[in-house]
């Protein structure tokens, strides 16, 4: 009997690859999307009359609603499915990044209030808060929460889409290459929305990037087909990308989070979430007008260096990776090897609380880049701390809580940097308070977790 040949090291086509290419453009669409308003965060409050309250209460409306949309996104991509489910999140946040054009139907001379219960400690009891902001503010913040809740399905619609098209020993390469596209997507905004906005104007700015996910979308119901079902794949690559499917479409047991929380080292995950997660929802939205503000830089300026800084972020994710995995194959443990990169990594962020005080542009944005790129390193390792610590059917439940608990901080952090702005007109608070966050949330995982090793067992029953 002749035995079936082995495709487990020369695979037959590379049309799983294209698959790739429309996530990597997805993830693209969508940081290009979410960052459009940092960018121009300076002129719209000329334009539009809104203080440095009213934009940190619109990006806090964005970090509460991507929490949510985090958390729930990957539940609805499996009841959905991918070819369905993705398109359906980037239909909706295409038509939310549309819809912040429209807001200039709205006329700048609107008010907006609101009453809410807020509880006052000098009160010692529970009293009423009014908000109250322009009118096209609060449009604003609609589209924004309408964005945040959609965008937070993109990454598990991606995930969910490489685990049908590659074998096991590829989908790590497959998630590095389409999460470049967060990257490439926030290098591009800078640049590209500047020359909009000074050519075109803010409200078709948004009616452009908004509309690039439009044509995202047409791409993929072209292109996009289960590969059981594709009739441009191959049947040997089909059998290639299927090798290791029997064992591994078992499906894992659903552990609820309750359940997980009784767990130390999802405490320690979910603290350091806390503290040290935000600071990448604070460089995203702040960052431009951090720059914009230290040095009066034009809006053109603002993009080129804002640009610089992420691209400089870009590098720590893969340099994090990859001083971890050098120091396992050097012999050292799980335990030393990632917690000497988040280490290193802490200590790296150190030097930002100096950013406010640094004399030129170029310095500024290497410090924060440092900080930027050190804390993508981190993110790296605090992920496989998830993995170092966890059974595999418990994973993506502690890592969607952990991100889930970061964005929804974030929204907090975002808030109250705006009121601090418009308070004090200073950053050196907020740069301050993020500087030692990483110290902090390294003590917590020590404590809760001392020793980093085989994943614990977690009973679902």
């Amino acid at each position: 009997m002749t035995s079936a040949p082995d495709n487990s090291f020369a695979p037959p086509g590379n049309f799983r690859w294209v698959i790739c290419g429309l996530l990597f453009f997805s993830v693209a669409v969508n940081y290009i999307d979410r960052l459009v308003l940092a960018i121009l965060k300076k002129d719209l409050c000329r334009d539009l009359g809104w203080t440095d309250a009213d934009y940190g209460w619109i990006t806090a409306a964005f970090s509460f609603a991507y929490a949510f949309g985090y958390l729930f996104g990957g539940r609805l991509m499996d009841r959905w499915g991918v070819k369905k489910g993705l398109p359906i999140f980037v239909l909706a946040w295409s038509c939310a990044a549309l819809a912040h054009g429209l807001c200039d139907l709205i006329g700048v001379g609107g008010q907006f209030t609101m009453t809410y219960p807020w509880f006052s400690w000098a009160e010692k009891g529970v009293v009423w808060m009014t908000l109250a902001m322009p009118m096209t503010a609060a449009g604003f913040m609609l589209a924004r929460i309408v964005l945040g809740m959609s965008e937070g399905g993109n990454f598990p619609g991606a995930i969910k889409a490489v685990a049908e098209w590659y074998p096991v020993r590829e989908r790590a390469l497959a998630t590095g290459v389409f999460n470049a596209g967060t990257n490439v997507g926030a290098i591009v905004c800078p640049f590209a929305v500047p020359w909009l906005y000074t050519h075109l104007g803010w409200q078709s700015t948004f009616y452009i990037t908004g509309g690039t996910g439009f044509v995202w979308v047409a791409a993929w119901w072209l292109i996009y087909e289960a590969p059981e079902k594709h009739g441009r794949l191959t049947p040997a690559e089909l059998a290639y990308i299927r090798q290791d499917r029997p064992a591994d479409e078992a499906q894992p047991a659903r552990v609820p989070w309750l359940l997980l929380l009784r767990h130390r080292a999802v405490w320690a995950y979910v603290i350091a979430s806390i503290l040290a997660g935000p600071a990448w929802g604070f460089y995203q939205f702040f960052v431009p007008d951090f720059l914009g503000r230290r040095f009066t830089l034009t809006t053109q300026a603002v993009g080129w260096w804002t640009g610089a800084f992420f691209a400089l972020a870009a590098v720590g994710g893969v340099a994090g990776g990859w001083l971890a995995g050098r120091l396992l194959s050097r012999g050292w443990t799980v335990n030393a090897a990632r917690k000497v990169s988040l280490l290193l990594c802490a200590f790296a962020v150190l030097p930002v609380l100096l950013a406010p005080f640094a004399g030129t542009v170029l310095l500024t944005v290497l410090i924060v880049g440092l900080a930027g790129s050190a804390h993508q390193g981190w993110s790296a390792n605090l992920f496989s701390v998830v993995s170092d610590t966890m059974p595999r059917d418990a994973v993506s439940s502690v890592v969607g809580l952990g991100g889930f608990v970061a964005y929804f901080t974030g929204g907090f952090v975002n808030g109250f940097t705006g009121e601090i702005l418009q308070r004090t007109g200073s950053y050196v608070p907020v740069f301050a308070y993020f500087s030692g966050m990483y110290l902090l949330s390294l003590l917590a995982i020590q404590l809760l977790v001392p020793r980093l090793g085989a994943p614990m067992p977690v009973s679902v029953a």
